[in-house]
């Protein structure tokens, strides 16, 4: 092998090689640790939907400022992109985030926050996506419940049809409920309970406000009425306040689901 020249030449090689390698790992490993590129900078963008570059409504500076402290570790070569997005989403009021580097010392942080729709029963909220987020929350909003949090969604919805519909009459949903069954109940801000059922409830709720001024206001003058069940095929019954309930007010007396 000494005395063969193309095989020594090739023996040079690797260990030139090898060397090279070893000399560029010792590097490499130098680069990724404090003081070398040390992260300087933090931008903090917040978007809603397309709508950027909005200002934080609910997270605060100070609970950043402690995530960065605590959760940002390495310099901006090793830093852990994704973990520092975890530690993000961790933040009450945060939906989502985007983490990326920004060459050579930053670190760019893009934030969507949860928008409070509704309360989803005592112990949570909805968001504006029909998601259900838990943070501490003391706000005038409608309150949701349904048979499960996957409901959610479809109660939202639901919410925005029969809002949409009740528009005319001037009258608000403080609470809607879809039933362990499948049936919806609104309750609207003046107490009175609207019974919809399971079926053609947008048609139920839409013969509601057609009949309401000549038929329900004058009844509803002096208290809101307590309870109105308009699952009756052609017409509906309704309660007083502390009374017992009236017959329907037209023919057809099986009630329907």
């Amino acid at each position: 092998m000494w005395n063969n020249p193309d095989a020594l030449n090739l023996l040079s090689k690797l260990l030139i090689g090898m060397v090279v390698i070893a000399v560029l790992y010792a590097v490499s490993l130098q680069l990724i640790r404090p003081p070398f590129f040390p992260i300087k900078e933090i931008n903090i963008k917040v978007v809603r939907g397309e709508t950027k570059n909005l200002a934080l409504q609910s997270v605060t500076n100070e609970q950043i400022e402690q995530l960065v402290k605590n959760e940002i570790d390495g310099n901006f070569i090793s830093v852990n992109l994704t973990a520092v997005r975890e530690a993000f989403v961790k933040l009450p009021w945060v939906r989502e985030a985007k983490v990326n580097r920004e060459w050579p010392h930053g670190l760019n942080v893009t934030l969507e926050e949860h928008r409070a729709f509704a309360y989803w029963g005592s112990q949570a909220l909805v968001n504006t996506y029909g998601e259900v987020f838990r943070v501490s929350a003391d706000m005038d909003l409608p309150v949701f419940t349904g048979p499960n949090e996957a409901s959610a969604q479809e109660v939202t919805r639901q919410y925005q049809r029969f809002n949409q519909i009740l528009a005319p009459l001037q009258q608000k949903i403080s609470e809607l409920s879809l039933t362990p069954r499948y049936a919806w109940r609104i309750q609207l801000d003046t107490g009175t309970i609207l019974e919809l059922g399971r079926n053609e409830t947008e048609e139920r709720l839409t013969r509601y406000v057609s009949v309401f001024n000549h038929s329900i206001a004058w009844l509803n003058q002096q208290e809101p009425l307590a309870y109105v069940d308009l699952r009756y095929p052609n017409g509906f019954a309704i309660r007083m306040p502390d009374t017992a309930p009236h017959a329907p007010r037209k023919s057809g007396t099986r009630r329907e689901t």
